[in-house]
């Protein structure tokens, strides 16, 4: 009887770490993404400073899929509102989340879902898979920065070509080196976390 029980756990655990595997990697992206907000260079003239936080971010939804990525950046959101200091510049609380700010947050989880679902249609070899990639990161910040700029134009009362200004135009130097990298840790990773 004693020599079943064993057996009977020894099936059981590895059954059950694997359901887990899934909401360790969302903690983790949440937790990178916390990281990431942390390395932040404020740009004079804009209130939207430059953040390592989009990597993690396009690579949550790639590796882990709509549901698991979406909850991460829920995750990373829930943190931050309950006064955790991990959005960008050390900050936490509600009113990030009201502020400038707010609407690349949102983005954040909805990008998950396109990000999530497309990797399953691109397509195999070398090159063919890196283009796909670089589609998908494409797509994924796209959902983020129209996020970003509607934010901005709500928060800030402006219209869309001063959103611009402020929310894009800075940014695309530093964008177009993380869509890069994100595209490579994508091809990478594309898989592993499902």
């Amino acid at each position: 009887m004693n020599d079943r029980n064993i057996e009977t756990q020894a099936m059981v655990t590895p059954r059950a770490a694997g359901a887990l595997r899934p909401a360790w990697l969302a903690a983790g992206f949440a937790l990178a993404t916390a990281i990431g907000a942390q390395i932040a260079i404020p740009l004079p003239g804009t209130p939207v400073p430059v953040t390592l936080q989009t990597i993690p971010v396009l690579l949550a939804g790639i590796t882990l899929g709509p549901l698991w990525g979406t909850g991460s950046m829920l995750g990373y959101l829930l943190l931050g509102s309950v006064g955790y200091h991990v959005f960008a510049l050390g900050r936490g609380d509600v009113p990030v989340l009201l502020g400038p700010t707010a609407g690349y947050l949102v983005g954040f989880v909805l990008a998950q879902p396109v990000l999530g679902l497309l990797p399953a249609r691109v397509a195999t070899g070398r090159w063919k898979a890196r283009l796909g990639m670089l589609g998908i990161v494409c797509a994924g910040n796209a959902i983020i920065f129209a996020c970003g700029l509607l934010g901005l134009m709500l928060t800030l009362r402006c219209d869309l070509p001063r959103a611009i200004e402020l929310g894009l135009l800075p940014f695309l130097p530093g964008l177009m080196l993380k869509t890069l990298l994100a595209t490579e840790l994508g091809v990478r990773l594309h898989g592993r976390g499902r």
